[in-house]
């Protein structure tokens, strides 16, 4: 940047060090109405907030959906290849990549078991060995919804333990893909889909730092 857009070289010294990562933070809330609720995963509700010490200001409004998160699971054998499978998601009008993942049933549920469930139920595998490898809030200024991303190892091939599967999950496919193929996709935009690219980047990460 030069100065003539208008910028000083000592303004990143009006900044102190960053000493702390995302922490809980709850601001005061005036008001909540339910927009959308019904029996299915997702409610949408308006809350009127204020900034913490600031309750004299008006309310501001913004808008939450309530989700109840999510496992996913990048299941690699002993080849380096994903089980991956591919779906239709109707709000984007598109077929993605994805891998197999599943949504937390209740509050509290812990995410390895919805991850090992997943599993079984949409690709007919088991593992012996589960890695955590992060967790994500999907789109913090609209949602809580968080997502906790495993490795998978070690894996056989099973029954889906009595699931059928239905609607768009009965026309996916399932296919075996070479880590760095997929990787690869990832990279020139090939594969889009959030989770794939979360997951793919961050086992890329870590097996680099020698920590999976």
């Amino acid at each position: 940047m030069t100065p003539d857009a208008g910028f000083s070289d000592s303004t990143a010294d009006t900044h102190g060090p960053l000493t702390e990562w995302d922490v809980p933070e709850s601001w005061p809330v005036v008001s909540s109405e339910d927009l959308h609720r019904d029996g299915w995963v997702v409610a949408l509700r308006a809350d009127r907030i204020n900034r913490p010490g600031h309750e004299d200001e008006e309310p501001f409004r913004r808008l939450v959906v309530e989700h109840p998160g999510a496992a996913v699971v990048l299941a690699l054998d002993e080849d380096e290849r994903a089980l991956v499978i591919t779906q239709y998601r109707h709000p984007a009008q598109r077929r993605f990549v994805e891998l197999p993942a599943g949504l937390i049933d209740f509050p509290g549920e812990d995410p390895l078991d919805v991850a090992v469930r997943e599993l079984r139920e949409e690709v007919a595998h088991e593992a012996a060995e589960w890695t955590p490898l992060l967790s994500t809030y999907a789109t913090p200024g609209l949602t809580e919804e968080i997502h906790h991303f495993f490795l998978a190892r070690g894996l056989t091939a099973t029954d889906r333990d009595g699931f059928e599967l239905e609607h768009e999950e009965a026309e996916m496919s399932i296919h075996w893909v070479p880590f760095e193929e997929l990787l690869e996709a990832v990279l020139t935009g090939k594969a889009t889909d959030s989770p794939v690219v979360q997951a793919v980047l961050a086992y890329a990460a870590l097996k680099s730092r020698g920590r999976v």
